[in-house]
Formats: structure tokens, C-alpha cells, sequence
């Protein structure tokens, strides 16, 4: 685990650095704070900050889109939870890739869920043109993200804050004037559908960025936007001003209990091999208050723990996988498979959860479904019919954290993102795959394998097999999984507590107004090859 986390780090600690210090050099030397600097800045001091999505597309366009251009996540603004998208203008500009579209809406996605404001601090050259066919056009296109900028403004009645502290070019013009409220900054900012060049192409007028679209004219002439700011500091103060004439936030828990082991031991938890068995109490004893954790029916379906708990003060029901081998009735059970009993026990206990209101956190580790005989007629698939029915109708705040494997549908009927849980976050051990690779092998090559058995394969299948293999430990890669938005974000797990605290945090700290209807946010569209490009 430490080996992972130390990878992890060094990728992360990369990523951040965006386009590199030279470019870095250039946005100060044009006057700007970075993408990072800004949200640092804009923050309460001392604050955490959730970064989602950070290791999206770090494994495509030969590592020139670190974090797709735009930082994303969850931090605290005057003591409230808000969502934040800051266009990095050290990448490529700021420009908008595909998978740039996707971090943009699963941000927005997550102000509605959880009736978060939400602050759009932009500076982007707009479209990044050669790869404009997985951006432009769709039903998940940049189109959306104005679509969900109306939503919240005229349904939702969700706070959105928009600073164009750089260019805004085109049809991301269309971002901040779908916002509450725009702020600009004097000689730096410029808003416009069609930037100087564009202007003059289309109508043969000359003219300069500022009297084209600058920051006064947009705020004495146009009416376009609201404020206008000295420089980047000025603008993220009016920004907390703004933060500071909203609805207070809600009051947080009365008072929390640490955990009943050090969280510090989190990881070493797992074994170093990943079909190996290992106490899940040991998890969560290092995770969550250590009062008023009772376990539900413990004796009955011990397979799959469910039981009352609290995190950080706040009352919570935890599903959680065992693995090893266990006994119920006398009989064998298989730990991280769910079995017709467990599912109907997770059901049962999703609906009392559910009434008393209390958010679901989900600790994935699971094999999936049992199968055979005695499964089929125990009534395994209407069990699991109601489990994922429970799942998918209850109401209340769903958090899901992988901590190994996450295969077939047990990820499914454990809250897995098709589900819109409201964060999905992985330890860098997470599976998530329909099998393991060695399961792969057995079902693509079994008549192959029974031919030879006992005899030496053949060259071309021993590589095919061996070909499988590595494609699915590649794909069953943590860091795959979140490059492809399938996490919210992977964490070391010494950072558990802290993150599920913040996220349950921001699960229950509502703006007032109507329940947001639940959004489908697609996974990133496939990167051309360089030879496809035009």
C-alpha cells in the first residue's frame, strides 16, 4: 500500500504542476494568480480542499492535458461547503478538452446533488479546436454544462458565481452569463463570442481586446457583467463578500468521538495480495466514531456488514463487505460474495436507514453475486433485484469508497456510479472490473485450455493469454479507473476519515430550495490517436 500511495503521490504532485513552471512564471508575469493559487486564495484559511477528478485523461494526448485543463472540487468559503472550477490557463491556454466537458459537469453535477453553490473561476481560450468533435456536439457536450447553468439558476435556485479572471472566448461566454452574478477584472479579463482575430475575419473591423469585450465595457456599457475588480485579489474577496450574504450554513454535529483504533494504521490493513482475507472490523474501526457503532444482525448473512454508526459526529449506516470464509447456520459462506440472505438483509436495512434519514456510506470489496444451484433456488436474482431497487430509490446521501475489489454486479448493487451515489472515491487498491484477469483467461480460453491440458501451449495462445492478463491489470488499475472518471478521486488511506467527513459535510449542508432531479454526467469519450487528427 505505501508503494501505491507513494506512485499516487508523485503522479498527483506532477499533475498539479499543470503546464510547468515556465508557464507558470508567464501567468505571474502577465499579473494572474494560477488556477490553484486562486482557489487557495478564494478558501477559508486552513481549509480542505476535495480536488475531484485530478487524474483525469493524465494517461492520454501524450501527457499534455495534466488534469484536463480545469481544477475541480469541494472547499469551504466563509464557513460554507461550495463547488469549484478554475480553468488552468498554464495548460494549452485553458482550453477546453473533452474530458474537460466531463469534469465541468460532474462539478455541477455535485452542486445539485448536494445543493451546493457552486464558483466559476474561468480563464480559458475556449474550444481546443483539433479535438472539437468529442466537444462541441452531442447530447453531452459543451451544451450541456449551459443547460445545467440554467437549471440551477431558474429550478434549483442554486448560488452560481462567475469571475472571468482571463479570456472567456465564444461559446464559454455562455458560462458566466447563465451565472447569478459576474465578476471581471480591469485590464486583465475578456468576454466575448468572438475574440479580435475572429472579428476581424467575419467583418473586416480592426479592433482590440479591451473595447471589444474587457472588463469596462462589459461593466459600464453592456451591462453584460456585474463588478469589476482591481486585480485577482480584489476579485476573490468580492467573491467571499458574495459567500458572506447567503443563507447561513447549517449547524454542524454537537460533538464527535475519535475513532476506536488510530487511523494511522489504515495502511496496513490489506494485504499485500489482493485475494488474501483480512478484518474488515480493523477498517472501520479506524474510520468512524468509536461510539454508538452497533452492528445490524450480525449473526445472520455475516458476509455483508451492515450497521449504525457515526463519522465525525454524524449519524450514518455502513454497508461493508467481509472477505475470508465464514460459517452461518453451520453452513460455509464466502466472504465478498452476496448471497440471497445478505442481499435481503441490505435491502431491509437500506429502507429503515432511508426512514430514519441517515446517509449510506458503502465500503466496496466484492466479488459479486452467488451463483449455482442452490443460489438460483434460493431466489438469488429477485434477492438482488431488491437490493439494487432499495439502493437505487432511497433518497438520502450515498458515498461509496473501493477499498479492493469491485467485480460484476456486487458493484453494482453496492452503490456503484451508474447509481448517481452523491462522491465515489478508491483507495489505490480498487478493482473495478466484471472479473479478475485470471477469470478473464478461464472464460475466453477455457475450450482452448481443456484441449491442451496437460500439454505445452502453443506460442500464439500462451501470448494471447498472457496479453489478457496484462490488459486487465491494466484496466483494473485504480489510476485507470479515476483517468477515466470512474472515481471521484483515488486517496491515500490515512486520508479516509478526512475525506468522508468532508464529503458527508457537504452531503448536509443544502441551500434551501427545490430537490434537484438527479443528472446522468457520461465518462470522458475515447482520445483519437495522433494519426487520427486532423
Amino acid at each position: 500500500m505505501r508503494m501505491l500511495v507513494e506512485q499516487l503521490q508523485k503522479l498527483e504532485k506532477r499533475l498539479r504542476q499543470g503546464g510547468g513552471a515556465a508557464r507558470i512564471e508567464r501567468q505571474h508575469r502577465a499579473g494572474k494568480l494560477t488556477a490553484r493559487e486562486r482557489i487557495a486564495a478564494l478558501l477559508d484559511p486552513g481549509a480542505f480542499f476535495l480536488e475531484i477528478g485530478l487524474l483525469i485523461a493524465y494517461d492520454r494526448y501524450d501527457g499534455q492535458a495534466p488534469a484536463a485543463g480545469v481544477v475541480t472540487g469541494l472547499g469551504k468559503v466563509e464557513g460554507r461547503p461550495a463547488v469549484l472550477v478554475a480553468n488552468d490557463a498554464t495548460v494549452k491556454a485553458g482550453a477546453w478538452w473533452p474530458e474537460t466537458i466531463t469534469k465541468i459537469l460532474r462539478a455541477q453535477e455535485i452542486a445539485m446533488r448536494n445543493r451546493l453553490p457552486i464558483v466559476y473561476l474561468v480563464d480559458s481560450a475556449g474550444v481546443n479546436l483539433p479535438y472539437q468533435d468529442g466537444i462541441f456536439p452531442g447530447q453531452y457536450g459543451a451544451g450541456r454544462i449551459f443547460y445545467y447553468n440554467s437549471l440551477m439558476r431558474r429550478k434549483l435556485r442554486i448560488p452560481q458565481i462567475a469571475a472571468v479572471m482571463g479570456p472567456c472566448i465564444a461559446g464559454g461566454a455562455y458560462l458566466p452569463a447563465l451565472s447569478d452574478v459576474i465578476f471581471m477584472v480591469e485590464g486583465v479579463s475578456f468576454m466575448g463570442l468572438g475574440g479580435p482575430n475572429l472579428v476581424k475575419g467575419a467583418t473586416g473591423q480592426v479592433i482590440d481586446s479591451e473595447p471589444l469585450g474587457g472588463a469596462r465595457l462589459h461593466t459600464a456599457i453592456s451591462g453584460v457583467a456585474h463588478y469589476m475588480a482591481a486585480n485577482d485579489a480584489d476579485c476573490l474577496e468580492r467573491i467571499r463578500q458574495r459567500f458572506r450574504q447567503m443563507p447561513a450554513p447549517a449547524a454542524g454535529p454537537a460533538d464527535s468521538d475519535a475513532p476506536a483504533r488510530d487511523p494511522a494504521g489504515l495502511q496496513g490493513v490489506l494485504p499485500a495480495d489482493h485475494r488474501l482475507p483480512y478484518d474488515i472490523e480493523d477498517v472501520l474501526n479506524r474510520i468512524f466514531d468509536a461510539a454508538d457503532f452497533a452492528e445490524f444482525q450480525p449473526e445472520h448473512a455475516p458476509e455483508l456488514l451492515c450497521a449504525d454508526a457515526r463519522l465525525a459526529g454524524r449519524p450514518v449506516a455502513v454497508i461493508a463487505n467481509r472477505r475470508g470464509f465464514l460459517k452461518a447456520d453451520g453452513r460455509p459462506r464466502i466472504g465478498g460474495i452476496v448471497y440471497a440472505e445478505s442481499a435481503r438483509k441490505v435491502a431491509y436495512f437500506v429502507e429503515t436507514s432511508e426512514r430514519l434519514g441517515h446517509p449510506l456510506i458503502y465500503l466496496q470489496d466484492v466479488s459479486g453475486f452467488m451463483v449455482g444451484p442452490e443460489a438460483e433456488r434460493a431466489g438469488i436474482i429477485r434477492a438482488g433485484a431488491e437490493m439494487v431497487e432499495t439502493m437505487s430509490c432511497a433518497t438520502v446521501p450515498k458515498i461509496v469508497l473501493t477499498l479492493n475489489h469491485a467485480s460484476g454486479a456486487g458493484y453494482y448493487a453496492m452503490a456503484g456510479q451508474g447509481f448517481d451515489p452523491n462522491f465515489t472515491f478508491n483507495w489505490p487498491t480498487a478493482r473495478i472490473g466484471v472479473m479478475e484477469g485470471e477469470s478473464a483467461v478461464n472464460a475466453l480460453f477455457a475450450v482452448e485450455l481443456e484441449k491442451h491440458k496437460g500439454g505445452a501451449l502453443p506460442d500464439e495462445l500462451r501470448e494471447s493469454i498472457e496479453k489478457t492478463r496484462a490488459d486487465y491489470e491494466r484496466w483494473l488499475d485504480a489510476r485507470y479507473a479515476a483517468a477515466r472518471g470512474h472515481c471521484d478521486a483515488v486517496i491515500d488511506p490515512l486520508d479516509t476519515r478526512q475525506v468522508l467527513s468532508f464529503a458527508l459535510e457537504a452531503c448536509s449542508s443544502p441551500i434551501p430550495g427545490p430537490d434537484p432531479q438527479p443528472q446522468r454526467v457520461p465518462r470522458p469519450a475515447p482520445a483519437r490517436s495522433e494519426a487520427e487528427r486532423p
